[in-house]
């Protein structure tokens, strides 16, 4: 009987990512949809430390509650110390995708007990989230993709090819459940995966994942000291609530746009887009007696206004 190789190269994966980036910790949660990635990461995961599986139960399909019960099943059975079903109800901001994605990352912070969130994005995972932040413009934060680490939230599989996670189940004699979203052409992640991809590794005859994930990883690297320089900046152009926009202005774009974006955060601004942050720059590098920006709040029925006022960028509320 052949040894076998893909639960033990993802044992070693996640032991390695554990002492490197997790030292000392008593406990985790897994993110379990069922699908082959998250039960394999289940597997392997309540092999090394006291795990609780965490299933969202998005009610999205008419068996949505089937597939969450077969998923708590399994976590039981592979030694999970406890699995609980998270039931949500998923809005409409953002489209379908987005929506499901934060009533689950909202369900899953609530959960969680304070312990950290594995979450089983693989490295065909990184390379679908470049090239859609490619096609969007979205800038160099959007490319860089999902980080490794993003406490609570870790991502111990971002260098395992989704391959893996299927042998290993099969080594492990489980059976995945495969989600029909994951085809439906409706959905712009799928055709990634089903088409865009495969003629890209067909064209460049190969290795586009795993080039499009070191991308992300260079990319992470260079925002992570741009940010930091940003960070030093943001308090020498504060003034009160308000930015010096003379300042600003002598500022590198790269640093002044970023320093922008987390004055707008700090201020109550969620979901920025690039477009946005453009906008707001644009009062400061490009002024011409222009209007303010409105960008969207971490209120309901409220929006962020960022204007240039006797020198000063400022931020105020308006209803929506």
């Amino acid at each position: 009987m052949d040894r076998p190789r893909a639960v033990a190269a993802l044992r070693a994966e996640l032991a390695g990512f554990a002492r490197h980036h997790m030292s000392g910790q008593p406990r985790w949660c897994v993110a379990l949809s069922g699908g082959a990635d998250s039960l394999a990461l289940t597997a392997v995961a309540a092999h090394l430390l006291p795990t609780t599986a965490l299933i969202v139960d998005h009610r999205l399909q008419h068996d949505s509650a089937a597939v969450a019960e077969t998923a708590r099943g399994h976590a039981m059975r592979l030694g999970c110390v406890d699995a609980r079903v998270l039931t949500v109800d998923v809005g409409s901001a953002g489209g379908p995708e987005a929506a499901a994605r934060t009533a689950r990352y909202d369900a899953l912070r609530a959960a969680r007990g304070g312990a950290p969130v594995l979450l089983a994005h693989t490295l065909d995972d990184q390379a679908e989230t470049v090239l859609l932040g490619l096609g969007r413009g979205s800038g160099p934060r959007s490319i860089a993709g999902m980080r490794v680490c993003d406490p609570p939230w870790f991502r111990p599989l971002l260098g395992v090819r989704r391959a893996t996670t299927v042998a290993a189940c099969a080594e492990l004699g489980l059976q995945p459940w495969v989600d029909p979203h994951n085809a439906d052409p409706r959905y712009t992640r799928s055709r990634l995966r089903t088409e865009v991809l495969p003629l890209l590794e067909d064209v460049l005859a190969g290795g586009v994942a795993a080039a499009l994930a070191r991308t992300a990883a260079a990319l992470q690297e260079d925002n992570d000291t741009l940010d930091a320089q940003a960070e030093v900046a943001l308090g020498e152009v504060t003034a009160g609530s308000a930015l010096d926009t003379a300042r600003l202005a002598a500022l590198p774009a790269a640093i002044r746009r970023r320093v922008i974006r987390a004055w707008l955060i700090a201020g109550g601004a969620r979901g920025l887009t690039d477009t946005q942050i453009q906008g707001v720059d644009a009062l400061v590098s490009a002024w011409h007696g222009q209007g303010g920006v409105a960008v969207p709040s971490d209120l309901t029925r409220q929006r962020l206004v960022a204007g240039r006022r006797d020198g000063m960028l400022t931020l105020h509320r308006e209803p929506v």
